[in-house]
């Protein structure tokens, strides 16, 4: 396949390394350079950042697979009980997991980590690392091509990441549709692949990362979790989990306006119904599924976070989720997590303005078709 194997060229060209290793991941980058090319109608930017994102990404596993030919100890790590938020996106996570990582106890994946995961980053100099200000010049362009992204997902170069980019380095994840009208690649995602190597791929940077750089008490996020908790569960057999909650009326239309916004640089004709319908499926699948999970004897393994109650004084459920986890919640942590509050509150950018009916979304249909959701956790309805 001479388009598949020109990117494949192109990323050895820039890294210069050859070894890809494991070949798990060309289904889905054939997949996803197939829907692309066919379905994607890319302006000349939008083609220049498709192209330009899996070549980067093929890097990355280049550089991967370099550093764990050289130093094969790397597999030796071990990754424990991790905590995973999941959960619908818009819900409170992001925050939460912010909070998470300031305890200085633990380990959570932060921005420029999961960009340029080598070389592995070190604990010497975790704080002060160049690519910390290779990450954040990269930002200030994200910010220009997409404005309105600061006031959906407001974020740094410190700021702890989804693994979405990680699972990329597979070319199995939701990161490609966010961004692209891709929807062969998303039905594939959503009903046919098998997500367990990915999630292995995902423990395999995991142990890349902590290598060099404790501690190794992972806090780990992602609402794609959601969809594919089985296979999850499979790689992390030990993770417990901490579910977020939010009426999905403030949900679901959230997320299709943030997909369009991503959208935007990338294709001069934008689906919005395409966008509503593909953020409908992923959040009915994700819900579906991991009620079936839970009900199937692994409820005790979970913690929920209701969205107002935790915006409005998050330290009450704080001390809850630690002493779920048999963890001391410290003074230390609890300043930090204040400190890191009082410096970024909500809205800070601007409050996010959307129009669910732009996107195909009434709030009534929308709350009728996850009502088994909302009544099975207990989720109010209403603005918060």
């Amino acid at each position: 396949m001479g388009r598949i194997s020109d990117l494949l060229d192109r990323a050895k060209a820039a890294a210069g390394l050859e070894n890809f290793g494991d070949d798990g991941f060309r289904e889905g980058l054939e997949r996803l350079v197939d829907s692309g090319d066919r379905e994607a109608q890319l302006n000349d930017t939008g083609r220049m950042m498709f192209d330009g994102q899996i070549v980067m990404l093929l890097m990355r596993r280049l550089e991967i697979e370099d550093w764990y030919a050289r130093h094969p100890e790397i597999d030796e790590e071990e990754i424990v009980a991790p905590l995973m938020v999941l959960g619908l996106p818009r819900t409170g996570s992001t925050a939460l997991h912010c909070l998470l990582g300031e305890d200085p106890a633990v380990r959570v994946m932060r921005n420029w980590e999961a960009m340029y995961p080598c070389p592995p980053p070190e604990a010497a100099t975790y704080d002060s690392d160049p690519r910390i200000a290779q990450m954040e010049a990269q930002m200030k362009l994200r910010d220009k091509m997409t404005p309105r992204m600061k006031q959906m997902l407001p974020s740094s170069a410190t700021s702890p990441t989804e693994d979405q980019l990680t699972m990329g380095y597979h070319f199995v994840s939701q990161i490609f549709q966010a961004s692209f009208h891709i929807p062969a690649y998303a039905r594939w995602l959503h009903h046919e692949a098998d997500l367990e190597p990915t999630f292995r791929y995902v423990k395999r940077v995991l142990k890349l990362l902590q290598w060099r750089c404790p501690p190794k008490r992972w806090r780990l996020k992602n609402p794609t979790y959601s969809m594919f908790i089985t296979a999850l569960d499979k790689v992390f057999p030990d993770a417990r989990y901490c579910m977020t909650h939010r009426d999905v009326a403030n949900v679901i239309p959230s997320v299709a306006d943030l997909y369009f916004e991503m959208h935007k640089p990338n294709s001069d004709t934008i689906d919005k119904s395409w966008l509503g319908e593909i953020n409908v499926e992923f959040g009915m699948l994700g819900m579906q599924r991991m009620i079936a999970f839970r009900d199937g004897g692994n409820d005790h393994r979970f913690f929920d976070i209701h969205f107002a109650p935790f915006q409005k004084d998050p330290y009450p459920t704080l001390e809850r989720l630690y002493a779920f986890l048999g963890e001391p919640f410290t003074p230390e942590a609890h300043a930090r997590m204040k400190a890191w509050r009082d410096s970024t509150p909500r809205d800070k950018h601007g409050r996010h303005e959307y129009n669910g009916a732009d996107y195909g979304l009434d709030t009534t249909r929308l709350r009728e078709q996850f009502r088994f959701y909302s009544e099975r956790f207990g989720v109010p309805l209403g603005k918060d």
